[in-house]
Order: structure tokens, then C-alpha cells, then sequence
């Protein structure tokens, strides 16, 4: 074999004629655990080809350069700030590197990104998917390093996600336990999430218990962000000035809701009660306090981490689904009282 043939053996060239993962062709490279069979076959390969090991290879060997890619469909967002932060507690205690990469949510940059963790070579990929297409599931099937999903439920991968739908059913129930039967629903509109879906399915199995049903225009489908909160519940109470409570698939458009109910000097929630979904940090600070749903986002990113680390000792993914539970946590904008106050002005 010349040189120049030489120059293109990659590492998952030496796994695949080998017969054997890629993350054993590296720990045979660093002097790792490796049958004596797969050692041999290893080497022969690489003699056979000529490999020589490449600079992030040779600095594998001396133990400083394990990384994990991370892929994020925002920056700016509390919930990827939470799971991002429980990825490096773990992975930083492993001496693992984490190479970040965003998308904005597009499908095409997604899949690029996970081609080129791939390329890059990095050992194993997090993936934080607002939703997952066929493409996805074939990018993923087809990837030579594991890749493990952080908050949608699938089969053909490891996953950690919450349970969605039983916490918005919970957090439906509180609002109707206390005499609400007017409810509007501010739910955002992306296309195809498992986690929007599940949580309007929970709201309405509630209802649905109650028998009670919520149709357009009770339904306000929005974007994500406080600003659509409030244009939502404008909509909502110029269809429907009566309405008794505003049930929100996240924390964001709850907030956008209040100031919205404020201005137009509804008592909350005396007037109208709110809830929201997320546990974000400005629910403990906006008068009144608001209901909502605390997952452990931070906890999900070190269970994914952990998964993804034993997938590596392991070298075998038995695909793992990972389910975690919510919290309720209700607090003054659904609190009901004989003696309730303003809480607006």
C-alpha cells in the first residue's frame, strides 16, 4: 500500500475491517482492556494498512483529549442551561471535554452536526432534539459512536426524558379541583414535538375526566417566548372574556399571560388563575408567584452522561429508556381563599 493510501486509513476504517467497535480500536491504541482475540485482529489490521494514529489519536494515548459532543438546539434557554450543567458535572469528573455545537432547531444543522461529531471522531454524542424525523432515527442508526437522546422518548437509541403527560394531566386537575371550567390553553406551535404533544394530551385527558372539552378557540397556539404569552392571552380574552383560568405549556408564556392580565386589572387568581410548565427562576420572582411544574432538567443531563459513560465501558447500547418524574408546585396564581386579596394591583 503507498503512502498516500496510507494517509486516508482512518479509525473506522481499522474497527469496521476489524470487526469491532471503534471505542475498542482506541483503548487498543491507549493500552486499554481488550480481549486478546480483538487485540490480534487490531493489529493486524493495522499493520496490514499501515495506520499510523493521528494527532487527537496520539493525544487519546496519553490520556488528554476525551471529548463527548453535546447538541443543543439553543444557547439561550434555562432548561439547556440545566441539562448542560448536570452533562459537565459528570463528564468533568470522568476528564471528559465537551464540544458544544447549536442548531436554532434546524433539522439540516442537526444532522450535519451529527455527521461531523461523527467525523471528528469524538467518542460519543448528547443530543437535545426539539423533535426527532425519520432522518434523525437514520442519522443515529448509522452513526459509529453512540449517541444518547436527552427529553424525547424513542426505541432505536438510549434515551432520558420526563414525563410529559401525566404532569400536565396533575397540574389540569389542580385547576379544576378548584371550581375552574372555563380554561384557555396557550400551547406553542412546533412542528412535531413529543414534548408539546404529550403535554396538550395531558390537559386534555383532564378536562376529558371532567367532562369538560377545550376547542378552538380555547386553544391559542403560539410561540415560546414571554412576548407570545402575552399576544395569546389577548387573543384568548378578546374570544373569551370569561375565562376563568389560562393553562400554558411553559413557564414563558405564563409570565407573557400575567403582564397581560395585569394591564387589563384581572385579580389573579381571583379573577383568572394561570399555570405554567418549566419551574423557570422567574416563577419565584413575578408577582404573584407563579404554579407550575418543576422537572429535574439538571438531573436528566447526568443520567444521559452516565448512560452514554457506560455505554463506552460497555461498548454495547441496550438502548435505555430513562423516565424521570415532575413536581407540582403551586404557589399564589392558583391559590384559591375565602379571604384572597389583589394580588394585580
Amino acid at each position: 500500500m503507498d503512502q498516500k493510501q496510507v494517509n486516508h486509513v482512518t479509525i473506522d476504517e481499522i474497527a469496521a475491517r476489524a470487526g469491532v467497535s471503534k471505542t475498542t480500536v482506541s483503548r487498543y491504541l491507549n493500552n486499554g482492556s481488550v480481549s486478546e482475540e480483538k487485540r490480534e485482529r487490531i493489529r493486524a489490521i493495522i499493520e496490514e494498512t499501515g495506520y499510523t494514529p493521528s494527532r487527537r489519536a496520539q493525544d487519546l494515548r496519553r490520556g488528554t483529549s476525551r471529548t463527548i459532543g453535546v447538541l443543543l438546539p439553543q444557547i439561550d434557554s434555562e432548561r439547556i442551561g440545566r441539562i448542560v450543567a448536570g452533562i459537565s458535572q459528570v463528564l468533568e469528573e470522568q476528564d471528559f471535554q465537551l464540544l458544544l455545537a447549536t442548531t436554532g432547531s434546524h433539522i439540516d444543522r442537526e444532522l450535519a452536526y451529527l455527521s461531523y461529531f461523527k467525523n471528528d471522531q469524538v467518542d460519543g454524542i448528547l443530543f437535545i432534539p426539539d423533535r426527532l424525523t425519520p432522518k434523525h432515527e437514520e442519522a443515529i442508526l448509522s452513526s459509529t459512536v453512540p449517541v444518547v437522546i436527552i427529553g424525547q422518548k424513542t426505541s432505536y437509541a438510549s434515551c432520558v426524558y420526563h414525563d410529559e403527560y401525566a404532569s400536565a394531566r396533575e397540574l389540569t386537575e389542580l385547576l379544576l379541583r378548584t371550581g375552574n371550567q372555563k380554561i384557555g390553553i396557550l400551547s406553542m406551535t412546533m412542528r412535531s414535538t413529543a414534548v408539546g404533544s404529550e403535554r396538550l394530551r395531558g390537559f386534555y385527558a383532564a378536562l376529558e375526566q371532567y367532562g369538560l372539552t377545550v376547542k378552538a378557540p380555547w386553544l391559542i397556539r403560539t410561540g415560546a417566548g414571554i412576548g407570545d404569552g402575552y399576544a395569546a392571552c389577548r387573543k384568548l380574552l378578546q374570544k373569551h372574556p370569561d375565562v376563568e383560568a389560562v393553562l400554558c405549556s411553559t413557564d414563558q408564556l405564563a409570565i407573557g399571560a400575567i403582564k397581560y392580565l395585569r394591564e387589563q386589572n384581572k385579580r389573579i387568581p381571583a379573577d383568572v388563575a394561570v399555570a405554567g410548565m418549566g419551574h423557570d427562576h422567574l416563577s419565584e420572582f413575578i408577582t404573584p408567584r407563579l404554579t407550575t411544574v418543576h422537572y429535574a432538567y439538571k438531573t436528566s443531563g447526568m443520567e444521559a452522561a452516565r448512560i452514554l459513560l457506560q455505554i463506552l465501558d460497555n461498548e454495547i447500547d441496550l438502548h435505555k429508556q430513562f423516565q424521570l418524574g415532575y413536581r407540582i408546585i403551586e404557589q399564589e396564581t392558583t391559590e384559591r381563599a375565602e379571604s384572597d386579596t389583589d394580588t394585580a394591583s
